[in-house]
């Protein structure tokens, strides 16, 4: 019986293909847990954690990621994603070319600074 899904993912289903990623590429590189362990920083008990269950914060992902000389990778992440619809394109481009108006209550400065309404006595 074939175990195809239509469902996307879960989060624990992305962590776990993604750590199964890097336990592939240390092994292919001959790095051991330990040695991963102390290029990158992150304990040995959080690389053996999320080599089997997924599981680690997003700056110990870094410091593996920077370890294993693969952070090029990882800033791509969520990186030239393709718009879904042309309304999205059309709210891109539109937020690209909306700039806020400079000054505390959205007036135009030109150089002019405020000046209080104050007397001196």
């Amino acid at each position: 019986m074939n175990n195809i899904s239509l469902l996307p993912p879960s989060p624990k289903e992305i962590g776990r293909s993604i750590a199964a990623n890097v336990r592939a590429l240390r092994r292919r590189r001959r790095i051991s847990q330990q040695r991963l362990s102390e290029l990158s920083g992150v304990s040995l008990g959080s690389v053996k954690r999320f080599e089997t269950s997924g599981d680690i914060s997003l700056l110990s992902l870094g410091k593996i990621a920077l370890a294993l000389g693969t952070e090029k990778e990882l800033l791509k992440l969520f990186s030239d994603i393709p718009p879904e619809s042309i309304d999205e394109v059309i709210r891109g481009e539109s937020q690209r070319n909306h700039r806020p108006l400079p000054g505390k209550d959205g007036r135009k400065n030109h150089g002019v600074r405020e000046v209080q309404d104050s007397v001196s006595v």
